[in-house]
């Protein structure tokens, strides 16, 4: 790809070694979207859609070379989807005390209902890895839920 740096092609690379099959040169399709994750974009359903990506694990898999144009082109149609500030504000909306909190159970009907909706499995995954302790009122501080998923690091006052 001639409009990728070195190093977005390492990682790429990277990635596609961890998620396929080294010896085989082929990764399974409906993996395209972590790859992609984790080399920092952010594909909707759609897009993955568009590049093809199965519904079933093992009805589909993708070279390297794929992975790559895949990659040129999220990154290139890459629209603004919006910064760590911009959630913020979003979150405030159910923050009834406006304490910096809001219940965890609306959070999570909001992913699962809101805009590009996400599965039931998809939101636990996203609550195992950000979702902060809940306090005796089901409530979380969403700042350093955002934070986690956003990998912004928390300050010294958290």
């Amino acid at each position: 790809m001639a409009d990728l740096k070195g190093s977005e092609v390492e990682m790429v690379e990277f990635a596609f070694n961890l998620y396929g099959d080294e010896k085989a040169g082929k990764m399974d399709s409906t993996l395209l979207g972590k790859l992609l994750r984790a080399c920092n974009l952010n594909p909707s359903n759609a897009e993955l859609t568009k590049y093809g990506v199965a519904e079933k694990e093992g009805q589909k898999q993708f070279t390297l070379e794929e992975c790559l144009k895949f990659y040129s082109d999220s990154k290139r149609d890459k629209k603004e989807q919006g910064c760590y500030e911009d959630f913020v504000e979003c979150l405030k909306l159910y923050d009834k005390n406006e304490n910096g909190k809001m219940m965890a159970a609306e959070l999570s009907h909001s992913l699962l209902s809101l805009g590009e909706k996400l599965t039931d499995a998809q939101v636990e995954e996203v609550f195992e890895d950000c979702l902060p302790e809940e306090n005796d009122d089901g409530e979380i501080e969403y700042d350093i839920f955002l934070r986690k998923l956003t990998l912004r690091p928390l300050t010294d006052a958290q």
